[in-house]
């Protein structure tokens, strides 16, 4: 029998993707105690402020001038997906929603034809370190739907489902952000969302397993769809008989299950899945359409309405040193989670 292993590739800090998805990076930076403007408190000189990807000191404040993060930028014709392991993001949008998100939510934002927004990192620990683990990942969207209105949802950590598997007192946990995982049917996405559609086959799975233990991953009903696993912690996963090095990702056969097993520490994985979309992709910065003659209408649409515009007094609005984790949302509607699990 044929392995399910199609190829392996090393990462760097934007990781490889496959249609239907566009983007997927990885940021894990080990931020100082913060001061109180929620920002580092050390200084920042060295640095290229507004620009900085520099990890020095293992962190970065991307183009954050006093906060880390990214104040206010547009999107238009896709999706970010953004899982946060550890820390805090405070968002912001031209929608008017605003959030406060981390330790194991995931925010779903569909720009559509257009939509704003400021991703920050606040670093509320005064007295100590202020570590941030996300993934961010681009979700295209097809030529029929690239105009929808914009759609900005929260999956809470105590919401999203899990499948679990345990033997021998090793634990297998496959976290269920979109596709289904046997029984374990996650969230609903956005409704203009190509994850929307059952025959699409979109997945997130993060996966999970102690030294030694062990999880299958079902076949994909879809023979288009495409699957790729990437490994991001620990030493390395057995994929199928194939040993696969942290920091590697492995393009699987869609039609074959695919058995996983953890070396002699605990590993973790994310996977993404989904039928390609198929269709031209012509991307400029932060808009993504199917024609050049569609990006210079966006950035026409831009100049002229800031997608909305930006009801926020300043470009990097964080929420304050003491607001827990929390969503409006554009109806008005609140939510105020219980603590999270993490």
């Amino acid at each position: 029998m044929a392995s399910p292993v199609l190829q392996v590739v090393p990462l760097g800090f934007q990781w490889p993707t496959l249609d239907p998805f566009l983007f997927c990076a990885h940021h894990d930076d080990a931020y100082p105690a913060g001061d109180e403007r929620l920002g580092p408190a050390v200084p920042v000189e060295g640095r290229e402020l507004g620009q900085d990807f520099s990890r020095l000191d293992g962190w970065s404040m991307y183009h954050g001038l006093e906060v880390p993060g990214f104040p206010g930028h547009p999107h238009r014709g896709f999706e970010t997906v953004t899982f946060v392991r550890r820390g805090l993001i405070d968002h912001a949008d031209s929608l008017g929603a605003a959030a406060r998100f981390g330790r194991g939510d995931v925010q779903w934002l569909t720009a559509g034809r257009g939509v704003v927004h400021s991703e920050m990192f606040p670093l509320l620990e005064r007295d100590g370190p202020n570590p941030l683990e996300l993934f961010q990942i681009w979700l295209n969207l097809p030529s029929d739907a690239k105009l929808v209105d914009p759609f900005f949802t929260m999956f809470w950590d105590e919401d999203i489902p899990r499948h679990v598997e345990e033997a021998g007192g090793r634990v297998a946990e496959v976290t269920v952000i979109a596709g289904r995982f046997g029984d374990v049917v996650p969230p609903s996405p956005p409704p203009g969302s190509w994850a929307a559609r059952p025959e699409a086959d979109v997945a997130i799975w993060h996966v999970r397993l102690d030294p030694g233990a062990s999880v299958v991953l079902p076949a994909v009903a879809s023979a288009e769809a495409t699957r790729v696993l990437y490994v991001f912690e620990g030493e390395w996963l057995d994929v199928a008989g194939e040993q696969v090095a942290n920091d590697h990702g492995v393009a699987l056969d869609p039609s074959a299950e695919v058995a996983l097993r953890a070396g002699p520490a605990e590993v973790e994985a994310l996977l993404l899945q989904g039928r390609p979309i198929g269709e031209p992709v012509v991307q400029y910065g932060p808009f993504v359409m199917n024609t050049k003659a569609e990006i210079e209408q966006a950035l026409r649409d831009y100049q002229a309405t800031r997608f909305g515009g930006w009801p926020w007094a300043d470009e990097a609005p964080t929420h304050g040193p003491r607001r827990g984790r929390f969503a409006r949302h554009v109806d008005g509607r609140v939510e105020e989670p219980e603590p999270s699990r993490r």
